[in-house]
């Protein structure tokens, strides 16, 4: 059980984000607007102003303070260094042709969303209960793998909306079988509108709250053990001492979005955020 936590641990630990190893990708090829997360404005394919030669953010340290707190909360999967090394084969958008900084600027939001499906499906075949759908399972993540490792032609051309469709069946499938041995009702609150909602102590163990808002909604106290967290929008949420102990398809980006507490209990696959405050 323990060797098989920290091969899982291992699997979702190449799924993140390797500033090191990538070109500052998510700084220039994403676009952003003037709003709480961001101080400016800033079009897609343009680096950021903040963004040094050496690839670095000069800002990184400060990027709450200084209005950027929507860089705090994103998480490329790793599509950053698996377009900056493999699919460019380490070559430099400053320094390359033109033309190929243009298409890996378009090939890095689809690589990122190919390895969020990797994430969730690593993270679906970690769990038991999931075991009956485990073989397909198998076959999508290693089919997911074969399309990151495309051609910068090949990944432009892919339907990437298509395959995450067909994932997204399997991933249903696993919640149904993860959430059914949960004790506790089971809520479906899928795609529920819970923006601002009064859920402090609530019990949803093995709820489905897949794509819920749940923007500054209170959970504090709030018992999520073993719920479905895929997509659901928690930025600004009061996760102060809730329970997410055996929550699955919970992300960072996620958490970096909401508000928690040192007595906020994590599942493994994520770390608490470093802006969280602590209780004493």
């Amino acid at each position: 059980m323990l060797n098989g936590m920290r091969e899982h641990q291992a699997e979702l630990a190449d799924l993140r984000g390797d500033c090191e190893r990538c070109f500052g990708l998510c700084c220039v090829a994403l676009p952003f607007a003037a709003s709480a997360d961001f101080a400016v404005d800033k079009a897609a394919g343009t680096p950021c102003r903040n963004l040094r030669e050496d690839h670095r953010c000069g800002i990184h340290a400060k990027l709450r303070q200084k209005g950027f707190s929507g860089c705090t909360v994103y998480d490329c999967f790793g599509a950053g260094q698996q377009v900056s090394q493999v699919t460019f084969g380490g070559q430099d958008w400053r320094t390359g042709p033109r033309d190929d900084a243009r298409r890996m600027f378009e090939v890095f939001p689809v690589v990122r969303q190919l390895h969020e499906l990797l994430w969730y499906l690593t993270e679906a075949l970690a769990l038991p209960a999931a075991r009956p759908v485990h073989a397909e399972l198998r076959k999508a993540l290693e089919r997911t793998e074969e399309l990151t490792g495309g051609t910068p032609e090949e990944l432009a051309g892919l339907d990437v909306a298509a395959h995450r469709q067909e994932v997204n069946v399997l991933l249903l499938r696993t919640s149904e079988l993860a959430r059914a041995g949960t004790k506790g009702r089971k809520k479906d609150r899928r795609g529920a509108d819970l923006m601002g909602a009064r859920l402090r102590g609530a019990d949803l163990r093995g709820a489905s709250l897949r794509g819920a808002y749940l923007i500054a909604a209170d959970l504090t106290g709030a018992d999520l053990r073993g719920a479905d967290l895929i997509g659901a929008d928690l930025r600004d949420a009061d996760l102060t001492d809730a329970d997410l102990t055996g929550a699955f398809f919970l992300t960072q980006p996620q958490l970096n979005a909401a508000r928690g507490s040192a007595g906020t209990r994590l599942p493994g696959s994520v770390a608490r955020p470093g802006h969280w405050t602590a209780q004493v």
